[in-house]
């Protein structure tokens, strides 16, 4: 079977690629960077009917990029974005992740202040949100709580992925976010997830290591 269908690293990047660019619907008005960034995301989710759902705010994607190519951290709301960041990219650019889900400082403040871990984690990161690319691919309550941050006056990152996925408060977390002030890139509804919001930031990665000669 690998044989018949498997192709090397590079030959299945180039070819998923194209078949995706043939998937996109006629009537997508993007620039060239938020196209790249929409491919990424629909080959990470397998479903080009996404692509449709991906919002962008105005220069969101160029705020990222320039973020990146200034060696700003990544904030992620779990490990599973976390870990889907490619680590072959960071270093050229000085980029470091931080997420602190899972950390006995977060588990203390949720219990302390009677809220979940998510909403928790993401108050964690309050100190270093300023300039920062910040990732969210899980709760809707992390990006909810990211907001009320935000609200009571926080350091605003460069640009927000709120790609939370789920069915409680997951589209009503999304609406929030593109009625605030704050660069975004988001999936309309109830999708999205770690694999996506891991994809946009890899794509934002390739983009600013091209512009960095990198």
């Amino acid at each position: 079977m690998v044989e018949k269908y498997a192709l090397l690293p590079d030959e299945i990047d180039e070819k998923s690629l194209e078949m995706v660019e043939a998937s996109l619907p006629d009537s997508l008005d993007l620039t060239s960077d938020e196209r790249f960034v929409v491919c990424r995301i629909v080959r990470a989710e397998g479903d080009p009917h996404i692509a449709e759902s991906i919002r962008f705010s105005p220069g969101a994607v160029g705020r990222g990029i320039a973020a990146l190519r200034n060696g700003a951290p990544v904030l992620t709301d779990v490990r599973m974005v976390e870990v889907g960041i490619s680590k072959a990219m960071l270093p050229g650019l000085g980029v470091v992740t931080h997420c602190r889900i899972d950390t006995t400082e977060v588990a203390q403040r949720a219990q302390r202040e009677s809220t979940t871990r998510s909403v928790a984690a993401i108050r964690e990161l309050a100190p270093l949100m300023n300039g920062a690319v910040m990732a969210i691919g899980n709760a809707p309550t992390a990006l909810l709580a990211l907001l009320d941050l935000l609200g009571e006056g926080a350091n605003q990152p460069a640009v927000v992925l709120g790609m939370p996925v789920g069915f409680v408060a997951c589209a009503e977390s999304k609406e929030e976010l593109e009625r605030s002030s704050v660069p975004f890139i988001t999936i309309r509804g109830r999708r999205g997830g770690s694999s996506a919001a891991a994809a946009a930031v890899n794509a934002m990665l390739i983009l600013a290591g091209k512009q960095a000669g990198t």
